[in-house]
């Protein structure tokens, strides 16, 4: 077998080399130079960021990794282990050699390898763009041998290299589709076919792109026709204690009265803080609330496993529902009714919020977040405030409705909406706590930092806030004064989600 398979190896090659493939010649050497040093991958990569939003991203950065495992395995295992050369050129015509041979060994082909391990990592979180790039890497896989630089058997292993990678990186980091739906106990609301019953209020003032909430108001009538859309055109209006007020709280009230008079649910398409005031709006009424992601960053949403219009349609289609926490918060029985769905902080991240959201719209989320997170390091002085009783001087106050995953100041995910905890994190002031927190965030280890406590609790109570003292609840920022507490209200709120298969 060792000299067999070696030989009808050169016999395919000779083979493929030899013949005539129409329409060839002009594509498949420009196409296999454009895919050295995964550039073709990188550019489908960053146009599938930017025009794929969140799935588009998430394929893009799994496609990417699947290529940089495969690239490593064939460079530092494969070419390394067997020491094959080059075929000879002699069958291949001059006009489709390459203008710049290859001297490394032949063995596996890490074009192929880069190609299927790309698009196969695409396809685990986008199938139907995995399915359209398969022909695009088979082309790059067979454009190596019809210009000579490898043998089929190289092309061959090195395929399986690449989807071997992209399976590591899946078993690693498994997709949105493997991950088992979260323990949250199941909750009854109806199944309303293409929106029957639904009534959507719609917060065409949020996110950051002008016109993006016109946008996916028609792609929802699109997917759900007969919902009913109340359109509402600005921020969410909020009292000194942090409850929602103006046109907001009354669309919000009106569409839950007409919901409860069709017996079905009503439907928010906003940001966090909208969500926010209808989530109360929906417990005060008893109606299931069906949340379409509008905002910047759309938490809660995606928590749930939503993250278009038609993720909600089919939630709302199936009458997937779950029970979720909520967190209350205020002074004594003032705290009934109102709500935290996400997170509440106080200290400088409110103080972030401000900075970035007055330049977010100017110059992007992105940019706004690193001028303001810099301008409250420099100007930023701790808060003193009385914890469950201690008192301390804090830089950060960070309460998570349920526990998030991973480690930091501010997470952003959560494995589970109703485990009954407060996720509460504290990075504490002191000597020299601004600097060794800015190296430990440089380094990536906030979490080994001795300025940065945690713990995990059902009741966070908070005294002797200043007058004015700003906190964040939800992404939206108001004021507060004296006392303050926060307390689990378990599976207060019931969710449609994005049924699992």
């Amino acid at each position: 077998m060792r000299h067999t398979l070696p030989h009808l190896d050169r016999l395919v090659f000779v083979h493929i080399a030899s013949r005539e493939w129409p329409g060839a010649r002009s594509v498949l050497p420009r196409l296999s130079r454009s895919a050295n040093h995964g550039l073709l991958w990188c550019g489908i990569a960053a146009g599938a960021a930017a025009l794929g939003g969140r799935p588009g991203r998430r394929a893009a950065l799994r496609g990417l990794a699947s290529l940089a495992v495969a690239s490593a395995a064939v460079n530092t295992l494969g070419k390394r282990s067997v020491r094959r050369a080059r075929p000879l050129l002699d069958a291949v015509p001059v006009v489709r050699r390459l203008h710049r041979q290859p001297f490394t060994s032949s063995f596996p082909s890490g074009h192929a390898a880069s190609a299927v391990a790309f698009a196969t990592g695409v396809g685990f979180e986008k199938p139907w763009w995995g399915l359209a790039l398969a022909p695009v890497a088979a082309s790059v896989a067979f454009s190596r041998i019809y210009t000579g630089v490898h043998y089929p058997g190289d092309v061959l292993a090195g395929a399986a290299l690449g989807a071997g990678a992209a399976y590591a990186v899946r078993g690693l980091a498994p997709t949105r589709a493997q991950l088992a739906p979260p323990a949250r106990p199941r909750a009854e609301a109806p199944a309303l076919p293409q929106g029957r019953g639904l009534v959507v209020v719609a917060n065409l003032g949020s996110g950051q792109r002008a016109g993006a909430h016109a946008d996916r108001t028609q792609e929802l009538l699109r997917v759900l026709p007969h919902a009913e859309v109340v359109p509402y055109g600005g921020p969410p209006q909020r009292t000194s204690r942090g409850a929602a007020a103006g046109p907001l709280a009354a669309a919000l009230e009106e569409a839950a009265r007409r919901a409860g008079e069709r017996g079905g649910a009503l439907g928010v398409l906003g940001g966090d803080g909208t969500v926010n005031a209808a989530a109360t709006v929906a417990v005060r009424y008893g109606l299931p609330l069906a949340v379409l992601p509008g905002g910047t960053h759309n938490h809660f949403a995606h928590d749930l496993g939503i993250e278009t219009p038609a993720d909600a349609a089919r939630a709302v289609e199936s009458g997937e529902a779950v029970a979720v926490d909520l967190a209350c918060f205020g002074a004594g029985p003032d705290r009934a009714g109102r709500y935290v769905l996400n997170t509440f902080s106080l200290g400088v991240y409110p103080e972030l919020v401000r900075i970035r959201e007055r330049w977010a719209r100017r110059i992007g989320a992105w940019p706004a977040g690193v001028l303001a997170a810099w301008e409250v390091l420099r100007t930023a002085e701790p808060l003193t405030v009385e914890i469950n009783g201690a008192r301390r001087a804090v830089w950060l106050l960070f309460a998570g409705n349920c526990r998030y995953r991973g480690l930091g100041l501010t997470p952003v995910r959560r494995h589970d909406l109703a485990d009954g905890v407060l996720d509460v994190r504290v990075v504490h002031g002191g000597r020299l706590a601004r600097t060794r927190l800015f190296a430990a965030a440089l380094t990536g280890s906030p979490h080994t930092s001795p300025v940065l406590g945690e713990a995990r609790l059902r009741t966070l109570r908070l005294s002797g806030l200043a007058t004015g003292t700003s906190l964040a609840v939800d992404g939206e920022v108001t004021t507060w004064e004296g006392e303050l507490t926060l307390e689990k209200a378990n599976e207060a709120l019931t969710v449609y989600r994005l049924p699992h298969a």
